[in-house]
């Protein structure tokens, strides 16, 4: 004899799978969430695992060369300077067996959205005067905008137009040369470099443990909502729904504080003094010393052509 309620259905429910696929709930978005972080990081190792240009490289090499790039574009001015850079992203991108169009996604797919929209009022005579590129609209004399006043005419100027062009080219750069090194080195043997570069012991190894344990909070989140779903058969309404996942934060807050004692003392049973060693040593080679005079020349020759202290 069945139960009446599991009967009970809601309205419209099985008369199409779309409907359902359109209206995720919490636990949908979560666990699609999770899944989606361990794709990429997936990715990514097998990237870092591959046979080429940057990966051939000691990690500190390119760790400092990374950095001492990511310095200079900073400094550089000139949009066809921060283009070359840019031009030389891909190429090594290509060298080191990434997926051109793969990377060029990764890295546009975020820099309109943040980068664009905080530099584009720059664009406009009201913030930045400069001569006319493109007209949009005449106001006359006096116009106000509640207490500010608007110029007669507004128009996009020619000096915004190069100042959000160049800082554009400047996000995208130094967001491709630090993609550039996170895919193209392992994750131990970056944390270990940071070293070369004297960050602290303990940020080095906070860093180190919060990268590793992060998927274990993650799976352990995913498990969660998975057996939630498992077990349910209608949905719940939202108020519900929101106090559910305020029980599962609580839970997992305490879980993990539980889990990072456990993990200290078993650390410290085994001799740990402050330092995580690696079974890997880093080796330079002829060709690591050639890429970062390379690039320190190529830095600062291209910071000279930007000042125009050189010119072409």
């Amino acid at each position: 004899m069945i139960p009446d309620w599991m009967n009970q259905t809601e309205a419209g429910s099985y008369h199409g799978a779309a409907s359902e696929a359109k209206k995720k709930g919490f636990a949908k978005k979560t666990v699609d969430g999770v899944l989606g972080f361990f794709q990429e990081s997936l990715i990514s190792e097998a990237f870092a695992k591959r046979k080429g240009l940057l990966q051939s490289l000691d990690p500190r090499v390119k760790l400092i060369s990374m950095f001492v790039l990511v310095v200079g574009v900073t400094f550089m001015t000139s949009p066809w300077v921060l283009l070359v850079i840019y031009l030389l992203t891909l190429v090594l991108a290509y060298f080191s067996k990434i997926e051109v169009l793969w990377f060029v996604k990764r890295v546009w797919v975020f820099i309109p959205i943040f980068a664009g929209v905080i530099v584009i009022p720059i664009l406009f005579n009201v913030f930045l005067a400069g001569d006319v590129l493109v007209p949009i609209a005449t106001l006359g004399n006096g116009s106000h905008l509640g207490p500010i006043a608007l110029p007669s005419s507004i128009y996009i100027t020619r000096q915004g137009t190069t100042y959000v062009v160049t800082f554009i080219l400047r996000v995208a750069a130094c967001v491709s040369l630090a993609i550039l090194l996170f895919l193209t080195t392992q994750r131990d043997l970056l944390f270990k470099s940071m070293r070369t570069l004297y960050v602290p012991k303990v940020y080095v190894l906070t860093i180190s443990m919060c990268y590793r344990y992060i998927f274990l909070l993650l799976d352990t989140i995913a498990d969660l909502f998975t057996a939630r779903r498992s077990r349910q058969i209608v949905s719940l309404p939202l108020r519900e729904e929101q106090r559910w996942v305020g029980g599962r934060v609580g839970y997992m807050l305490v879980k993990s504080l539980d889990m990072s004692d456990k993990v200290h003392e078993a650390m410290i049973s085994r001799g740990f003094n402050g330092d995580v060693k690696l079974m890997h040593d880093n080796v330079m080679h002829h060709r690591d010393y050639v890429a970062i005079v390379t690039v320190l020349a190529c830095c600062v020759i291209l910071a000279l052509i930007s000042r125009s202290i050189i010119s072409i």
